[in-house]
């Protein structure tokens, strides 16, 4: 019994990790007035607006082209 439950929680762990994959953000920054891209989203909601969330570097790097902020 101990067994299975070590098994299901084992199976838990590496099922979240693949989960966690990192994710890009746009962000402007209104102090500054220029737009950047970050692995984390800025919990600043004062001076940092999100633009965007994206999966790989580069979709970001297009779209950064088309907001108008930046």
């Amino acid at each position: 019994m101990q067994r299975l439950l070590v098994a299901a929680i084992l199976a838990g762990c590496v099922t979240t990790s693949v989960q966690a994959e990192e994710m890009f953000y746009i962000v402007y920054d209104k102090m500054m007035h220029g737009c950047t891209i970050v692995t984390t989203e800025p919990s600043d909601k004062t001076r940092y607006k999100t633009e965007g969330r994206y999966k790989t570097e580069s979709e970001a790097e297009k779209a950064i082209t088309s907001v108008k902020e930046c």
